[in-house]
């Protein structure tokens, strides 16, 4: 697979996301490397004078008023990362290992870090070969840097640890041997550059956001049908009313909707006639939920990209004038406050898509659809636990939703007194984006299941389509059976590109 170029600083979601979903290997611009020489050649001159430098030539956090001597601060480097390879639990996903290095080699490639030029080529070539780095998910606070995570990622440079290479896992110094790249001797400053950074977070961050994403779009395809199976209205979409509020997200989603549901026969079948004044919420107010939660992912997102090309180790070189200067990149509350924003908005679009698969099943608010979308109510029971294991997983992303990041506690005796929990924050991200796949997925059932009781009226075309795609998968429901396995596949078709692959309408970018 050819490698994308990444230029310092200016890395675009785009390109990030290529990493995640691709696995596309990355490489630094050249462009950055006088500068990322230059500050290493900083700190191989503070290394050898006799003025105590953080990190340098001192040891870390409440251990940092210790000197360490000239001829140490190798060991010094080394012994830091086999210290503080401290994770536990489950190996982070292969292709978030990779989207973390990567995010690793933009934050050296700002010339701030003081690490050569040789640890960049190895992180470059690991990603081209395949070495990925085995590391358990949990361990880190997020602040003083995602430590262990980033720590089991650096042993494997060293030719400790564990990585995976050819779909074997193997001990960090075979790994790098079989794919033909020897391992680094960390200089000064080279081990505490690599472990102090919000890498770990950030990549789950950025993860959680591209999935959160595709959920959204997915869901306007959904609602979308949902509000032809109970025969809703389609005036709440007219643009004059989302045109008066503003909103970006709104405007969109309303469009969107309008334009799946543009030529369906069922809406036009009750333009007259329709007692109903006005349809519940959940179909109502689809691009004022749906799309608030589309603005809260942007905003997140602007965040997210700033931090994946930012420097955040400590210290950090300064060249001009030059200085080497402790501060607090490494803390990342803005990772933090990026996922919490981002379980608020999963945790509303699965809210509102709960509702309207309680309101398809219900045959006193459906508009003369069967209990439970089943042809023989009572002798079946059709999607009613489904109903039920979609309340099941809304309500486990409503107590996942709540803030991470308002919950720090002190660590390391008391040096870092304030940490932003951004490590699990972004990492709980996955579940509920899982979570709100499957209730997504179950609406679809619903609303496929809904739509063609309507029949002989006929939907959308592009929702058509849709449910063709769907029904080539999964049959209609015309009497009970094993339904796990449907909504395992129904899930699938949301987590894809299925649904957005077939409607043949523009979708919102999150850019």
């Amino acid at each position: 697979m050819k490698p994308l170029t990444l230029v310092a600083g200016q890395a675009s979601l785009a390109q990030l996301a290529a990493v995640y979903r691709n696995e596309t290997p990355a490489r630094l611009d050249d462009a950055c490397r006088p500068r990322v020489e230059a500050a290493a050649a900083q700190i191989a001159e503070a290394a050898a004078g006799s003025e105590p430098v953080y990190g340098v030539n001192t040891g870390f956090g409440k251990l940092a008023s210790l000197k360490i001597a000239p001829g140490d601060t190798s060991r010094l480097q080394r012994n830091l990362i086999l210290s503080h390879c401290c994770g536990v639990g489950a190996p982070m996903p292969r292709a978030l290992v990779r989207l973390m290095m990567t995010l690793k080699l933009l934050s050296f490639g700002r010339g701030a870090s003081g690490v050569r030029w040789d640890l960049i080529e190895l992180l470059q070539e690991m990603l081209a070969r395949g070495v990925v780095p085995v590391i358990p998910a949990q361990g880190s606070v997020g602040a003083s840097g995602d430590l262990a995570p980033l720590a089991h990622m650096t042993a494997v440079m060293i030719g400790e640890g564990q990585a995976e290479v050819s779909g074997q896992v193997l001990s960090g110094a075979k790994a790098l041997e079989l794919a033909g790249l020897e391992p680094v001797k960390l200089g000064p400053k080279e081990g505490l550059a690599c472990i102090n950074g919000t890498q770990f977070s950030t990549a789950y961050g950025l993860a959680g956001l591209f999935d959160s994403w595709r959920a959204a779009v997915n869901a306007l395809v959904i609602s979308a049908a949902s509000t032809d199976a109970i025969m809703g209205s389609t005036a709440p979409l007219r643009p004059e009313i989302h045109t008066l509020r503003g909103h970006r997200g709104q405007i969109e989603a309303a469009g969107t909707m309008r334009a799946i549901l543009d030529g369906s026969e069922i809406r036009e079948s009750h333009r007259d006639g329709d007692h109903r004044v006005q349809d519940p919420y959940c179909i109502r107010c689809q691009p004022q939920v749906t799309g608030a939660a589309m603005d809260v992912l942007r905003q997140a997102a602007t965040t997210l990209v700033t931090e994946a090309n930012a420097a955040t180790d400590n210290p950090l070189v300064l060249t001009d004038p030059a200085a080497i200067v402790s501060g607090g990149n490494f803390h990342a509350e803005p990772v933090g406050f990026a996922a919490d924003m981002i379980a608020l908005a999963l945790s509303e679009i699965g809210a509102i898509a709960q509702r309207r698969i309680a309101l398809m099943v219900d045959p006193t608010l459906s508009f003369d659809l069967p209990p439970f979308l089943t042809p023989e109510p009572g002798l079946n029971s059709g999607l009613m636990i489904a109903e039920v294991t979609t309340a099941a997983l809304m309500s486990e992303n409503k107590h996942l939703a709540n803030p991470c990041v308002t919950d720090s506690t002190p660590t390391s005796a008391n040096q870092e007194d304030h940490v932003s929990m951004a490590a699990h924050g972004a990492r709980r991200l996955g579940r509920m984006v899982e979570n709100l796949n499957y209730i997504l997925g179950i609406e679809l059932l619903c609303a496929a299941q809904g739509i063609e009781f309507r029949a002989p009226l006929t939907t959308s075309p592009a929702l058509q389509r849709a449910i063709a795609r769907v029904r080539a998968d999964i049959p209609p429901l015309t009497e009970d059976r094993f339904l796990a396995p449907e909504l395992e596949q129904a899930r699938g078709l949301v987590a894809g590109n299925a649904l957005l692959g077939v409607v043949d309408v523009t979708m919102p970018e999150l850019a």
